[in-house]
């Protein structure tokens, strides 16, 4: 069997297609159980977080053990497999493990060097315990990576190399202030009561926030949350605890609101936000004016040649060139037509480029005036310039949403007065943040893990031979010891005891050096065959073996059905 990992994430995938694919509990318990039902995976499990969702499985066919769990993530996603085969990736072996260990680093989060994902490892991992999806190979795979990410941490400086997302979103809302100043004495209002909420209002309880707000659909998490914040020693903030239908009241007191529920629609609307503004500062929200700041390839009102920069009636006249595109272009240089499309983008660039040959001219006219023919209009050919925006107000409310799918209704951006930050903005900022030396570090450790694990399991691959070989041995011992005694039935207890004894010494000598030398060969890279080599040569009963490893598998079962959530701690 083989290790395989199938899932997308924020490096492969766009935020508006993570955010439909996102899987509620139930449907990861579901998830892996279809797995393991389903040839040819023998265990499974999924990692969800807000920026991944990953299958990892134990195959026996690795091109099988893709088809099938690219089909299962699709169905399960609800997301179809035409549309998310792109964005899915593929790691096999030893590097589905180099994956999991960097991802328990840090080192494949958004914000490098968060350590959230140890604890969402950990629940994945308690997940498929309780499921009884997870064998030997995954139960020791996923305690490693917690041993890994947890010496990350403790071994190196990678926690300067990044934020948990909820401090970096926060440094996102204060601008470039520093969080404790721009906090400092604000009503905050926290939607949700899961671990997320928990570290957010934690947070801002520690950035000095006057008030924190904590409202859940279940009460009674709501409350126990507000009691932590208000029982810690490390604050003295107020925190109190509401229910989801007083959020509406309490957005027109907050001055920043984070989110992040198991919701699977939208929590907060762009009017629910509107109106919890103008309740607040008694003025109507005004909504950003695209036009002013139209997106690349905006268009201006067609057939129309206002404020154009060209004396278009003169070049048509002389060229028999047409705005709406209805003849072909001719006789019009490139520098022209560029112009023309700039002013159709509404840019005011001038392009003209004295360094062009006629030759280039050529070219770009015959390529503009084929795309002309068949679109109807003159495209941009540049990068769009710069568009300088209407200045917007001071925030009246700041908006963190950590869920995915999101929570906050993606319109709020255009809502003057409100800043909002989400997971897909989030992932625009970390693309340039700095990274820390100590990644470094962290890769060094994860290749010494890797390294460590591979050579674990290939000699736990020929443990239960050199079990099964053992077995045999002293099936040998006792046999021949048994027809002693039909020979010599005169030996007393004392006797036969010292004989006994003397054949066993004999035996574990012999076996000694070469079980113990074999251990060591098959913990090295392409070991495996030596279990085949000891089978052959001792004519082991492939059924015993196998028997052998079942049983140690599932040895291993019930002890970890005592270590659940411990990394082995």
């Amino acid at each position: 069997m083989s290790l395989l990992v199938v899932g997308l994430s924020h490096r492969s995938a766009p935020v508006s297609v993570l955010e439909r694919a996102a899987l509620t509990t139930d449907a990861q318990g579901k998830l892996v159980q279809d797995t393991v039902a389903a040839e040819p995976a023998t265990e499974a499990a999924v990692l969800a977080t807000c920026n991944r969702i990953e299958l990892y499985a134990d195959v026996d066919k690795f091109h099988a053990g893709v088809a099938e769990l690219s089909t299962l993530l699709a169905q399960h996603s609800g997301v179809g497999l035409e549309e998310l085969t792109p964005y899915l990736y593929v790691h096999y072996e030893d590097r589905a493990v180099h994956h999991l260990f960097s991802v328990a680093c840090g080192l494949d989060s958004m914000v490098v060097g968060e350590g959230q994902v140890l604890g969402q490892i950990k629940d994945a991992l308690a997940t498929a315990q309780e499921l009884h999806t997870a064998g030997r190979l995954l139960n020791d795979l996923f305690q490693q990576a917690l041993r890994t990410g947890k010496r990350a941490h403790s071994e190196t400086g990678i926690d300067r190399a990044g934020q948990s997302l909820v401090t970096f979103g926060l440094e996102q809302l204060s601008g470039g202030t520093a969080v404790e100043a721009w906090a400092k004495g604000k009503r905050a209002l926290v939607i949700g009561a899961g671990s997320m909420s928990s570290l957010a209002a934690a947070t801002l309880a520690r950035a000095g926030v006057a008030e924190v707000v904590i409202a859940n659909r279940t009460p009674d998490r709501a409350e126990r949350l507000a009691q932590i914040l208000t029982e810690g020693d490390d604050t003295d903030v107020l925190a109190r605890a509401v229910p989801m239908d007083a959020v509406p009241v309490e957005l027109t007191r907050a001055d920043v609101a984070v989110s992040c529920t198991g919701a699977t629609g939208l929590v907060l609307t762009a009017e629910a936000v509107a109106a919890a503004v103008e309740g607040r500062t008694g003025t109507p929200v005004a909504v950003r004016d695209e036009t002013l700041a139209p997106a690349a390839g905006g268009l201006a009102p067609a057939g129309t040649d206002e404020g154009c920069p060209l004396d278009l009636s003169a070049v048509q006249g002389a060229t028999g060139f047409s705005v709406m595109g209805e003849a072909a272009v001719a006789g019009m240089d490139a520098a022209t037509l560029e112009q023309h499309a700039a002013w159709v983008d509404r840019g005011t660039v001038d392009r003209r480029d004295s360094r062009r040959t006629p030759e280039v001219e050529a070219e770009l006219i015959t390529a503009l005036a084929a795309t002309v023919a068949a679109g109807g209009r003159l495209p941009e050919r540049r990068r769009p310039e710069p568009v300088v925006e209407a200045p917007r107000p001071a925030p009246a409310l700041a908006l963190l949403d950590l869920a995915m799918p999101r929570d906050i209704d993606a319109a709020v951006h255009r809502l003057l007065g409100v800043r909002l930050v989400d997971i897909e903005s989030l992932a625009e900022a970390s693309a340039d943040a700095p990274m820390a030396a100590d990644v470094d570090l962290v890769r060094r450790i994860v290749a010494d893990e890797v390294a460590a694990f591979g050579a674990a399991q290939r000699a736990a691959h020929i443990t239960p031979t050199v079990v099964a070989l053992r077995t045999m041995a002293a099936d040998v011992v006792a046999n021949e010891i048994a027809r002693l005694d039909g020979r010599l039935p005169g030996l007393d207890e004392k006797q036969r005891g010292e004989i006994t004894q003397t054949v066993r010494r004999v035996v574990d000598k012999l076996l000694h050096a070469p079980t113990v030398r074999v251990k060591q060969l098959a913990a090295e890279p392409g070991g495996a065959g030596y279990a085949d080599a000891l089978r052959t040569l001792f004519d082991l009963d492939p059924e015993t073996v196998a028997a052998v490893s079942r049983a140690d598998d599932r040895d291993t079962s019930d002890s970890t059905e005592n270590a659940k959530n411990r990394g082995r701690e």
